[in-house]
């Protein structure tokens, strides 16, 4: 006999406890080989003073089980209570979203009837990293954050994603062609990895008018991978436009541990009456059955959902007359799903997963280290009221016979040599600093310009290396060079 796979439960808040026991009533009876361990968490452990919203004796039990379903939970306002969402995400490594969008047509109205995409966003890095400082008067940086193995388990994610779940072709989005080393190493690590999965198509986008060309014409894609920023707004755009946000589930996948729930939050004005459509959690349960290999039984789940959404049985928030056929509450549309395992839809497209086998997530193996060179410094100034050529002479008081100063960028742009005195300059300056006569400098070499630079008064107020790896240029130009 085959192990049960355990798994942990919350309820949640709101409506949580109504649609999380029909989804779970609708798991057993489709004969989902599963144990639960229930635990507490969100409004009840908020109010009684843990602002985590989760107890220790919890998180033990995820760490455990590995597998978490969650319905919605309120977070309660003020008070520094800190969202458990984004905890959870953190805490457990969860790199990966996953948010399927699948327009439900005719049954749900939407402008984009035949539009089934699913984004993949990277879920711990890039601009949400949070790392920010103020450094002039004027100017604030945000410091944006791509890693190798970041990219390589998302993007290695969304392909046996779109392998498991029959998908044809895998989407790139980036915006490489101005960041050109963070979403650069984005999509350069996209290209290696689809070499990989010759079965599947794969493709890259910019990310501007891949967004446009998604909002226009979402058949156009099926699955999409992205960087956290533009994930993050483009499945928002994604849900809307499906026209079935209140039917969207979402996956949160670590190396360890991963979490599913629905997108929607916990409706609490709706609690208690049996309206809620548990149809977004139940969507959750799915990708974790995949995800733990139970396909056969996701499959006949989701096969039964979609014939019950066709044949018009729907709760109050899709129901539509003329359209719908009966409107039900939470338990009855459980039910009706229960009476549809086996079926399959008529219209929407029936699903067939692959069969039996849990996503193959290898962890990630560092690299052969790559041959380093210290080939410069840019040293940020912060100076007012001056002009690029002044502060050129200023800073010629650095120079050494080995180490010089090549260019000034004021917010990227080429502001000297061969500036224009056109372009609008704040108290922010990038100054960069070559060898002469040589191809490297060193970090003592470095240390001398920031001593000279305090003997003068000019305000340095951070440093970037630049380096080179196996002999390639590692750092931006300026704009305009």
């Amino acid at each position: 006999m085959i192990e049960k796979q355990r798994i942990t439960v919350a309820k949640g808040d709101g409506i949580g406890p109504e649609i999380m026991d029909a989804t779970l009533e609708i798991l057993l009876a489709a004969g989902a080989n599963i144990e639960m361990d229930e635990i507490e968490i969100g409004e009840k452990v908020y109010l009684a003073g843990n602002t985590a919203g989760i107890s220790k004796d919890s998180w033990d039990i995820i760490r455990k089980n590995k597998v978490f379903l969650k319905a919605p939970i309120t977070t309660p306002q003020g008070g520094g209570y800190k969202s458990l969402n984004v905890t959870t995400r953190k805490f457990l490594g969860l790199y990966s979203n996953v948010r399927p969008c699948m327009s439900m047509h005719p049954f749900v109205e939407t402008k984009h009837p035949v539009m089934d995409i699913v984004i993949v966003r990277e879920n711990e890095e890039d601009l949400y990293a949070g790392i920010e400082h103020q450094q002039t008067d004027e100017v604030v940086q945000c410091l944006k954050l791509i890693s190798r193995p970041g990219c390589e388990k998302i993007v290695r994610y969304a392909f046996e994603y779109a392998k498991q779940y029959g998908r044809k072709k895998v989407t790139c989005f980036t915006k490489d062609n101005i960041m050109k080393q963070t979403d650069g190493l984005f999509h350069k690590v996209f290209d290696e990895i689809a070499i990989e999965y010759p079965e599947i198509e794969n493709e890259h986008w910019i990310v501007d008018i891949g967004a446009a060309k998604m909002a226009d014409t979402p058949e156009a894609f099926d699955v999409i991978v992205m960087p956290n920023l533009y994930g993050d707004i483009l499945s928002d755009v994604a849900a809307q436009i499906a026209g079935s946000v209140g039917l969207a589930g979402s996956a949160n996948i670590g190396e360890e541990c991963a979490m599913f729930e629905a997108i929607h939050g916990s409706a609490p004005r709706r609690a208690g009456q049996n309206l809620a459509n548990p149809s977004g959690l139940l969507q959750g349960a799915v990708m974790m059955l995949n995800h733990i290999g139970q396909t056969d039984v996701a499959e006949k789940i989701q096969n039964a959902w979609l014939k019950t959404i066709e044949d018009g049985v729907h709760t109050y928030d899709v129901y539509k007359e003329g359209v719908s056929k009966e409107k039900v509450g939470t338990k009855e549309f459980a039910k009706a799903v229960i009476n549809n395992l086996g079926k399959i839809p008529a219209t929407l497209k029936q699903v067939n997963y692959a069969k039996g086998q849990a996503l193959n997530l290898p962890k990630y193996k560092r690299k052969k280290p790559q041959v380093k060179h210290l080939v410069g410094v840019d040293i940020f100034v912060h100076c007012a009221d001056i002009l690029p050529d002044e502060l050129a002479e200023k800073l010629a008081q650095l120079n050494t016979d080995k180490v010089e100063l090549s260019m000034i960028t004021n917010r990227g742009i080429k502001v000297y040599p061969d500036g224009f005195p056109e372009t609008f300059c704040t108290d922010h300056w990038r100054c960069r600093f070559k060898p002469v006569g040589e191809t490297t400098i060193t970090k003592q070499q470095i240390i001398g310009l920031l001593q000279k630079a305090a003997e003068v008064n000019i305000d340095a107020i951070k440093t970037e290396n630049l380096y080179t790896f196996d002999g390639v240029q590692a750092y931006s130009l300026g704009q305009g060079q």
